[in-house]
């Protein structure tokens, strides 16, 4: 009998719940060591974060997902420099699992090879990036993972954690408007801890 199959981007709440049970937890405090990181963003960084919203913010409601993608996300996650020996970052790559029987595939927006944070833009964002972090964790038998999706300006970040065969529960974060600088900054420094705080706890594990 054929699996049944869906890409990435078909996926809905009812197909989402077809596959597996996700269940969100309405509490934000899995995100209280995330976003306590400390850096310091220096004034160049400051200077650029400033450059992308003045050169954005009168034309981020009319661009499509492409432009969005070239003008705004690609020079914040370029900025970040997602590199070291152990991880580095890919824009859609091609992307297959299989959770409970169904194959899901297609193409994720970007994702770092550790497989510790993944961003999505899409009609139904929240579900098509849970179901791609479902299949990250299935296919390295991992037990959680970090993302962050966007709705136009606004970004939110997901903890995705697996708690028995085929369930999964989900934490998601107040939402970040990235045309206010103090935002900004905040998006800035929580994708500089995946970098720095979880990207190179896995290059350590690796190292032992």
């Amino acid at each position: 009998m054929e699996k049944k199959t869906y890409n990435f981007s078909e996926i809905s709440f009812k197909i989402l719940n077809e596959i597996a049970d996700f269940k969100q937890v309405r509490n934000r405090e899995i995100f209280k060591e995330w976003f306590n990181f400390k850096y310091e963003i220096n004034e160049y960084d400051i200077e650029f974060l400033k450059k992308l919203i003045a050169l954005n913010e009168y034309n981020i409601f009319d661009y499509s997902e492409f432009q969005f993608q070239l003008h705004f996300i690609s020079p914040l996650l370029n900025k970040i420099y997602f590199y070291n020996k152990h991880f580095r970052e890919w824009y859609q790559p091609e992307f297959l699992g299989t959770i409970n029987g169904i194959i899901l595939k297609g193409k994720p927006d970007f994702m770092v090879a550790s497989g510790e944070l993944e961003i999505k833009k899409h009609s139904d964002p929240l579900r098509q990036l849970l179901a791609e972090m479902a299949v990250a964790i299935e296919n390295n038998q991992g037990k959680e993972m970090r993302g962050v999706y966007n709705i136009g300006k606004y970004w939110n970040f997901v903890v995705l954690e697996k708690i028995g065969e085929f369930k999964y529960q989900y934490h998601e974060s107040e939402s970040f408007d990235a045309l206010k600088i103090n935002d900004l900054k905040k998006i800035f420094i929580n994708l500089k801890a995946v970098k720095h705080k979880y990207c190179n706890l896995i290059s350590n594990v690796n190292e032992e």
